[in-house]
């Protein structure tokens, strides 16, 4: 009868965890597609659940490209009228993606797991901090509206070009609030509004973890847990669909606030239970 409990018990705690896993990869497909900082969900409850750092970094990439696909397909119209500016931008993108995937498998466990504490915390700052980015290009196209017409100068577009790549790398080593960091880059120095914006960070941000995932699965297959892939696969793209169809209208407020919260655990596991 004890071992039967016990066995129970197990079962339980097993389920516990793939519902967790779940529901962190469809609460991150959704906020990816609407902020752009999933990862620092799904992420956290991956090693909150037991998963290695760079294990968790790798499956949890892998996982979110369902998400990444469900949502771009759910912008598809935003992303029509902005098809110019998406092929310029992601050839630096999937550039960007796969020199960091790479930079990722070069560094030794101990530097992912020393610098990841650090990445999580700069993500948490551009979440915060995502919204006034926005509020203050809003307010700069509001005081020139001729500025749109006349397009961006040779020094903008280097700067885009070569900050999108920055990004990408960015994207390929760990990927929190990468989305963020691309809307703020093309607010700034671009004059399409946040919902275009929007559309053309999913499909960046979509190539990034890409072929990410082609170099995660060609040369570190001993590193990725299918098991939290497939979860996070299935949760990410079903809450890519909810995030494209209803995410712009849950309060942005509660959502970032979460993402504040997990990853506050999340550090805080790493730095001093890890």
């Amino acid at each position: 009868m004890v071992i039967a409990d016990a066995g129970l018990v197990e079962a339980a705690a097993v389920g516990g965890k793939w519902a967790a896993i779940l529901g962190a990869g469809f609460w991150a497909g959704m906020i990816n597609v609407v902020v752009g900082s999933g990862t620092l969900v799904s992420f956290p409850v991956l090693v909150l659940c037991g998963y290695p750092p760079l294990v968790a970094n790798i499956s949890n990439n892998i996982g979110l490209v369902g998400g990444g696909l469900s949502g771009t397909l759910g912008y598809r119209h935003e992303l029509r009228q902005n098809a110019g500016l998406a092929r310029v931008l992601l050839p630096a993108s999937l550039l960007g993606g796969v020199v960091g995937a790479t930079l990722l498998l070069v560094l030794p466990d101990d530097a992912f797991r020393t610098i990841v504490p650090v990445l999580i915390a700069a993500g948490l700052v551009m979440v915060v901090a995502g919204p006034f980015v926005q509020r203050a290009a809003a307010r700069r196209a509001a005081e020139d509206p001729e500025g749109a017409d006349t397009g961006p100068s040779f020094g903008r577009r280097a700067a885009l070009l070569g900050g999108t790549l920055v990004v990408g790398v960015y994207g390929g080593y760990f990927g929190a609030a990468q989305g963020i960091l691309v809307v703020g880059l093309l607010s700034i120095l671009t004059s399409e509004s946040l919902q275009s914006v929007n559309a053309v960070k999913n499909l960046l941000v979509t190539g990034v973890n890409l072929v990410a995932a082609v170099v995660f699965m060609a040369v570190a297959w001993d590193s990725i847990d299918w098991l939290a892939v497939a979860l996070i696969a299935v949760g990410a793209t079903l809450g890519g669909i909810v995030g494209a169809r209803v995410g712009r209208r849950l309060p942005p407020g509660l959502m970032r606030g979460l993402i504040v919260a997990i990853g506050t655990v999340a550090i805080v596991n790493l730095v001093f239970f890890s």
